[in-house]
């Protein structure tokens, strides 16, 4: 039976979306004393070094073995924006958790930086698997994975061809190949797009004859009286202490932001072709009630074959669900894994 639930708002009575509370209830940072978190890495296909967390529960037992969940951060993040948050409350809930940096992100491998590659962010996940699925404390026929913004079209496309993902969630999901070719509510016209594929081809010109390296997109560096609504929200997790994170090597100045000549791969990206193949593995769509990304999640559940469900989060807005706490369903989460993880509480 098709179900498009929303969470039970008599706990949001009191919460309002200005900034000041935003402030008090963002805990992208946060830690856990009930988890212990290790670095780790392992190959992708590609031989390319994909770097990650593992969270572990200091309750597991010896000689036993543990659903894990993968998480993908947003796209143009890194582990440390919101998928550590989401890694290490699922670990805090009896899951073996392993946060990723995608390919040209962050810790892991891949030049040049913030190059795009949507097959290789698919990929990533499956080695994620690989890896997870030959650890003796894990139970291979266990594995689900969670996909963040970005990460939930790059985990539905892992999804598809990776069996080994038992169970898949998304949490304010784009839809990176629609958002690039059309732009939110089909703002972009096809000259606008044409146009856009002309200046990406002529700096691959540019940049093979030793060029410098050209950016776009991301979040602004600063706020301006004409900056959007979207732009405020995005600089006031990324830009601020409350999400604002530069790996090492990395400068302040290109976080976020993909390389011109390589952004325009998304548009070959369809990750919702095909969606219904996934199933009867479920999926979970996970979106906020203000959020100007919810036409990806209720796309997705459109097109996706049962078992499926669509979670509208009252009165959350896309970035809300990066790491507001008091909004975020992880309850939801919990329950739908243990589901169909096939957990015995």
């Amino acid at each position: 039976m098709k179900r498009i639930l929303s969470v039970a708002a008599s706990f949001l009575v009191t919460l309002g979306t200005s900034l000041s509370f935003a402030q008090t209830d963002a805990d992208n940072f946060y830690k856990s004393t009930l988890v212990n978190m290790e670095k780790v890495s392992f190959p992708n296909q590609y031989k390319m070094k994909v770097t990650g967390n593992l969270f572990l529960p200091k309750d597991m037992k010896a000689g036993e073995t543990y659903p894990a969940i993968i998480v993908g951060h947003p796209m143009g993040a890194v582990k440390e924006q919101s998928a550590n948050l989401y890694a290490t409350k699922m670990a805090e809930r009896g899951f073996v958790t392993l946060s990723i940096d995608l390919s040209f992100w962050g810790e892991s491998e891949g030049e040049p930086r913030n190059t795009v590659s949507p097959e290789i962010y698919a990929e990533d996940f499956s080695a994620a698997v690989d890896f997870l699925g030959t650890r003796p404390f894990v139970d291979r026929n266990r594995i689900g994975v969670i996909g963040i913004c970005g990460s939930g079209s790059f985990a539905i496309s892992a999804a598809k061809i990776d069996p080994r993902l038992k169970a898949i969630a998304t949490i304010s999901m784009y839809n990176m190949g629609t958002a690039s070719r059309n732009g939110l509510k089909h703002a972009l016209t096809l000259e606008q797009r044409k146009q856009i594929i002309a200046e990406a081809a002529e700096q691959r010109y540019a940049e093979f004859l030793g060029g410098e390296t050209k950016y776009t997109g991301g979040t602004v560096h600063e706020l301006t009286p004409d900056s959007s609504p979207i732009e405020r929200e995005f600089y006031e997790f990324y830009r601020t202490e409350r999400g604002e994170f530069t790996p090492e090597g990395a400068t302040p100045l290109t976080t976020t932001h993909p390389t011109l000549a390589s952004n325009t791969k998304f548009m070959n990206f369809y990750p919702f072709a095909d969606i219904e193949t996934i199933s009867p593995r479920p999926m979970l769509f996970i979106t906020g009630e203000n959020a100007h990304s919810r036409e990806f999640s209720e796309d997705a559940y459109s097109k996706a074959a049962e078992p499926k469900e669509l979670y509208i989060v009252p009165g959350a807005g896309h970035v809300d669900l990066y790491d507001r706490v008091s909004l975020i369903p992880f309850n939801k989460l919990d329950s739908f894994f243990k589901e169909y993880l096939n957990i015995i509480p």
